[in-house]
């Protein structure tokens, strides 16, 4: 029998909630549309709280959006309690970023950036120098951020240059090649700062997961869906389905998180 995710403070670290239907819901069906259905998804399947930045659906080029995107985090939260604000920050705008995300932190609470997708906001690489700047930042304040993808080319550079920052790497992706799954977990077990989460291509591979945790320790990974853009209900049962103690369980579905953020 698999386990009950009621028995675990179920945390789920990429998703993209919204309050603008028509510019913020990246569902790929057109589903949901509303948070309220968002957020009783979440619960029906045993998610109690998740986290993550709403998006835009297009190139951001000014920042008052980026600044609207943090004010509508800040909203649902006030709406949803089960919600865990991520904001964003764009690579163009560096000091405008800077001065929001550090008024977020210390007024707010803000721990989480991201996910940064950059081919989707045209945030700039995570290496790039108004990124960088901003990471640096990040990490004065020991925060932590989710990246779209990433490569050794553009992520060694933060971990290196960026101290104090965790950078959570979003989405395995298929097994092979030297940017699937398998050279990402033994990047990930490389860097005491990063991470990877479970959303996107790759989970469906069965035995996935406890191949990571064997390769980085289960200390090192978590539980992400990307709903709404994957289904939240299918990820938490396919991190269940797998062959995990109930002490790697623990870390994987919401430990690891709140140790990262310094959740209670």
């Amino acid at each position: 029998m698999i386990p009950n995710p009621l028995d675990f403070d179920v945390i789920d670290v990429h998703t993209h909630p919204f309050l603008d239907f028509e510019n913020g819901c990246i569902g790929a069906y057109g589903k949901p549309e509303t948070m309220e259905e968002f957020d009783k998804e979440m619960k029906k399947v045993g998610i109690r709280r998740y986290s993550g930045s709403p998006l835009v659906k297009h190139k951001v080029s000014d920042y008052a959006e980026i600044r609207k995107i943090n004010e509508d985090a800040l909203r649902i939260r006030d709406r949803f309690p089960g919600y865990i604000p991520g904001i964003q920050v764009h690579g163009d705008f560096p000091q405008e970023s800077i001065a929001d995300m550090t008024k977020l932190y210390h007024e707010e609470g803000i721990r989480y950036i991201g996910e940064l997708v950059p081919y989707i906001m045209n945030t700039g690489e995570f290496n790039s120098p108004g990124m960088l700047e901003i990471l640096k930042e990040a990490g004065k304040l020991g925060m932590t951020a989710n990246f779209h993808g990433g490569n050794r080319e553009t992520v060694v550079p933060v971990l290196e240059n960026c101290p104090g920052l965790n950078v959570i790497l979003a989405h395995p992706g298929e097994p092979w090649g030297p940017d699937g799954a398998k050279a990402r977990f033994d990047f990930v077990a490389e860097y005491d700062n990063l991470y990877m989460d479970t959303s996107g291509t790759g989970l469906f591979r069965w035995n996935m997961l406890r191949y990571g945790v064997d390769v980085c320790g289960a200390e090192k990974l978590l539980f992400g869906s990307d709903m709404p853009v994957c289904s939240a209900g299918l990820f938490l049962y396919g991190v269940l389905s797998e062959n995990l103690t109930e002490e790697e369980f623990r870390l994987v579905l919401g430990g690891n998180f709140k140790r990262l953020l310094g959740i209670e």
